[in-house]
């Protein structure tokens, strides 16, 4: 799977991803370290990457937006370590990983994952 990481998780979390076997970037590795949230997300949908964050801001712009995309995961109360992180998504990936390809809004926590599908209309 195709993941950009933001600047909220550590450049090593898309290094920890590529290693296990994705196509995984930081946003630093394209140049977008500051840059608006928006931003973020068209590069995430022109490169149909799933942007990985702890910013919650994402899921709420795709919802305003009735965006289709692109899919994002967002890490809630999540340990903070790059390598627990990284884990943990791959630990809830083989559940989730048919919604992301079509769109869905991902919020992953120690406990629990929930999924929104995209566009949010409610």
């Amino acid at each position: 799977m195709k993941f950009l990481v933001d600047e909220s998780l550590s450049a090593r979390v898309a290094a920890l991803l590529a290693q296990a076997g994705h196509d995984a970037v930081h946003v630093g590795d394209l140049g977008l370290l500051g840059a608006l949230d928006e931003r973020v997300l068209a590069a995430a949908a022109v490169d149909e990457r799933v942007l990985v964050s702890a910013d919650t801001d994402f899921g709420e712009l795709l919802a305003l937006g009735r965006h289709p995309g692109p899919s994002i995961v967002i890490f809630r109360r999540a340990p903070h370590r790059p390598d627990q992180q990284a884990r943990l998504l791959q630990g809830y990936l083989g559940d989730v990983e048919d919604s992301l390809r079509t769109g869905a809004v991902v919020i992953a926590g120690p406990d629990r994952v929930r999924v929104r599908l995209l566009p949010i209309t409610e």
